[in-house]
């Protein structure tokens, strides 16, 4: 584990154990929705979901695919969205007729998730839902319907299990809150 993480974290909001859980839990209820699909599509955004994709995939016990995507509203290194998206990568693989699940990090304002969603439902899958590991309702400025939801959490900045502090620290187990304090004297 990278020890230079520690000036950066305020606390722990969720721990490795209760991530795990819960993710466990996630999967019980998603092969439990799709037990009578067998074309299963996990479309992941890339970068901030591969830790949950990887972790969510062991869980789902229904045969499926993977592909990715990545969109942003954020610049390089930026810490705040621009709130114009850009398709930086599409999925490889036809959707058409295909059930669809889309596995996200976080769901903040929603532009990014508005735009994925109706850049896929637009090539016809059978179904489209939305899975993420974070919903911050608090700052939703677009309307989203999220089907599964890992935790609900406040308006914090976050890192860890996949989300980045300055594209850093998307290894660290667990999801901490930023300490803004030490970020601002870097």
């Amino acid at each position: 584990m990278p020890a230079s993480y520690h000036k950066y974290l305020k606390e722990i909001l969720i721990s490795e154990a209760e991530l795990q859980q819960r993710i466990k839990e996630l999967g019980a209820q998603i092969s439990l929705d799709y037990a009578e699909v067998d074309d299963l599509l996990l479309i992941c955004i890339l970068k901030g979901g591969v830790m949950f994709l990887t972790d969510i995939s062991r869980q789902i016990t229904v045969p499926h695919a993977i592909d990715f995507m990545a969109a942003s509203s954020y610049g390089v290194g930026a810490r705040s969205s621009s709130g114009q998206v850009r398709l930086d990568m599409d999925v490889s693989s036809p959707i058409t007729g295909r059930h669809v699940l889309i596995v996200e990090d976080i769901i903040d304002r929603g532009y990014t998730l508005r735009f994925v969603m109706d850049t896929l439902k637009a090539r016809q899958p059978a179904s489209l839902r939305l899975c993420t590991m974070l919903n911050k309702q608090a700052r939703r400025e677009v309307e989203i319907t999220v089907d599964y939801v890992g935790f609900s959490i406040e308006n914090k900045f976050v890192f860890g299990y996949g989300l980045d502090l300055d594209e850093k620290y998307r290894n660290l187990p667990f999801i901490g809150v930023v300490n803004t304090e030490a970020l601002d004297k870097k």
